[in-house]
């Protein structure tokens, strides 16, 4: 579910920026369909259980928040240079074009939960 705030958001955007936020968004919602999409920060943001992805659209292209190291599929290992020192990961939109929509769904799904099984029931689990 995308809410009314992300639609305007989206509506606002140059259109030379929207192609990569729709192919990211697109990723996203084939790892996590369950995912909402609200506005938090001022950026769209992607929810699933307790997990955040906040997706700003800038010049440059995306920067992608609040993704926890290790937890991004590998993505940050095989392309240090676009993480800078706050943890942001900053996808220009040149880099974009040599990097695979395998590789983004990878980190959208490992940055919203990743494969988890259900937790087991505490009470039967004892």
């Amino acid at each position: 579910m995308i809410d009314d705030a992300v639609r305007a958001y989206l509506d606002a955007l140059l259109p030379d920026r929207r192609p990569l936020f729709d192919r990211f968004h697109r990723l996203v919602m084939e790892a996590h369909p369950d995912a909402d999409v609200i506005l938090s920060y001022r950026m769209p943001t992607y929810v699933v259980g307790d997990y955040r992805l906040h997706v700003g659209v800038w010049k440059h292209g995306l920067s992608v928040y609040g993704w926890v190291a290790g937890r991004d599929g590998g993505f940050s290992a095989r392309h240090p240079q676009l993480v800078n020192d706050t943890g942001t990961l900053r996808l220009p939109l040149a880099d974009a074009e040599h990097i695979g929509d395998d590789e983004l769904r990878e980190l959208a799904r490992e940055a919203l939960g990743g494969r988890h099984e259900p937790s087991p029931d505490p009470v039967t689990a004892r």
